[in-house]
């Protein structure tokens, strides 16, 4: 008899605890509880399907539960792909769109997985959320994100376009009233030649600005190479030490087996003179800045390989916290006006990464800055310095390639100061038909150009069917630049006749 009401009292328990759970399952509102045969037929709904996608049990129950994807969706066979993954790996979850009774949309999260009795496969169990808010807050914040973004962008711009202006119109103001005082054919040598060395600054300057913002936009044409980083270093220590002024010690700590570094020359000592104007700027009472180098083998992406990292700590005010995530924007500058362009730390940020290596800072409040650039190991044997080149003055012809009248009158008139007969012509086609026709002993083409070959395409054809005929590319900025890779030598515009000579003398010939 005891056996009888045990058993009596576990089928009561059990009915008690399924009743609840189908109370529970079909009082929920927020979610579509329901289950499916192997087929996907749905067997059972609550009040959660009912409220979301607007069917009652008696519509819904013994239909297929693909109804519920949009048209695409169905001619796609996802409803069957859904069970078959559930079936296979034993759970399915997705987000998408699903459609109501009335023809509505909403974006609903998905569950679904499979139900096994005694091994075999009895149906499915679904759960659907109505996550559509959700999904229009995330979209929406989205939305105001990128339109933060782009006004952050906006903003940077002007203050870039601001500051090169400003800059520019300085250079311009010195330009134009020098050319004034050279118009007027004053008497005074001195004051003439004030003026020609104004104006010659104001280029230097002029040329040395664009320099530093084709840097940061990492667009300037570079020609890597191995250096010997100590005798690099040593080779502008005076001018280094003439940047840092007499109240700032200057200490060097160059690791012995330190490796060479692949790099740029000119944008190395560039970005390392920036860096060290920093670190004296950094402190107006005086202190050490220290140039630091060291290897180090990377193994985390981006970057992996063996660098060197070329350390330049002061020991100043240090960068506020606010205050760092700016300093490598260009035209950023903490400096009084007329202290800084707020260009320098933007330039060794381009260079940096256009060297294949990064910059990074560490400062602490009162005690210092430390900028860390690291770059690549240099592969092959660096090249070591020569006596200082002889003017090379030079006879023969050479073809001018260049579109621009104006600046093909200074560059035939530098050419034939160098000694050299000038043929110019304006474009790559005009320059084969001359090549036809006359020799010349070498070619001097700018890269951008007219046409249907600019002067890299020009420089490579030549290649082919002139091979041993000597090629000098110009540039003032070109993405093309990029591709020469060391197969022909790149004056960067605007250059010297200094320039123009030594690039003209090692040309092989």
């Amino acid at each position: 008899m005891s056996e009888m009401v045990r058993k009596s009292n576990q089928q009561r328990d059990l009915f008690e605890s399924e009743r609840s759970f189908r109370l529970l399952v079909e009082g929920v509102a927020d979610y579509a509880l329901y289950m499916l045969d192997p087929k996907g037929i749905i067997t059972s709904w609550n009040i959660g399907g009912e409220r979301i996608k607007g069917y009652s049990p008696q519509e819904i129950v013994g239909q297929h539960f693909s109804r519920f994807y949009t048209e695409t969706d169905r001619a796609n066979g996802k409803p069957a792909r859904a069970l078959g993954i559930a079936r296979d790996k034993g759970r399915y979850e997705e987000e998408g769109w699903r459609v109501r009774k009335d023809g509505t949309f909403f974006w609903a999260s998905v569950v679904i997985d499979p139900i096994y009795e005694d091994g075999e496969l009895i149906g499915f169990a679904k759960i659907t959320r109505d996550i559509t808010e959700r999904r229009n807050t995330e979209l929406k914040l989205e939305a105001m994100q990128k339109q933060l973004a782009e006004s952050q962008k906006f903003d940077a711009l002007g203050q870039l376009t601001g500051g090169v202006a400003h800059d520019f119109n300085n250079l311009l103001m010195i330009i134009s009233g020098s050319l004034h005082t050279l118009k007027r054919g004053a008497d005074d040598g001195a004051k003439l030649q004030r003026a020609i060395s104004a104006i010659e600054t104001a280029t230097r300057r002029g040329a040395a600005l664009t320099n530093q913002l084709l840097t940061f936009a990492r667009r300037q044409s570079v020609n890597p190479q191995a250096i010997d980083l100590a005798e690099r270093i040593g080779a502008i220590r005076e001018v280094l030490e003439a940047g840092v002024g007499s109240a700032v010690r200057l200490a060097f700590d160059i690791a012995r087996e330190v490796w060479p570094i692949r790099t740029d020359v000119s944008e190395f000592e560039t970005a390392l003179l920036n860096l060290v104007i920093n670190a004296r700027d950094a402190m107006p009472d005086g202190g050490t800045v220290t140039i630091r180098a060291r290897n180090v083998v990377l193994d985390e992406a981006p970057l992996a390989g063996e660098f060197v990292a070329i350390d330049v700590a002061d020991t100043g005010l240090g960068i506020p916290a606010d205050v760092v995530d700016k300093i490598f924007e260009p035209f950023f500058t903490t400096k009084p006006i007329g202290k800084g362009t707020g260009l320098g730390l933007s330039q060794v940020h381009g260079f940096a990464h256009q060297a294949d290596g990064t910059v990074k800072v560490a400062s602490e409040l009162g005690k210092g800055t430390t900028f860390s650039i690291l770059l690549p190991r240099g592969r092959d044997v660096p090249a070591r310095e020569t006596a200082e080149a002889v003017p090379f003055r030079g006879a023969g012809t050479v073809l001018l390639v260049e579109d621009n009248p104006d600046v093909a009158i200074v560059s035939i008139g530098l050419l034939e100061q160098l000694g050299y007969r000038v043929r110019r012509v304006p474009d790559a086609e005009s320059a084969l038909r001359e090549l036809e026709q006359n020799g010349v002993d070498f070619v001097f083409s700018d890269i951008v150009m007219p046409g249907k070959m600019d002067g890299l395409t020009l420089a490579h054809h030549l290649r082919l069917i002139r091979p041993g005929l000597p090629i000098l590319l110009a540039t003032g900025y070109s993405e093309a630049a990029a591709d020469v890779r060391g197969d022909f030598p790149i004056l960067r515009k605007p250059y010297e006749i200094h320039e123009l000579s030594e690039a003209i003398a090692k040309l092989p010939r």
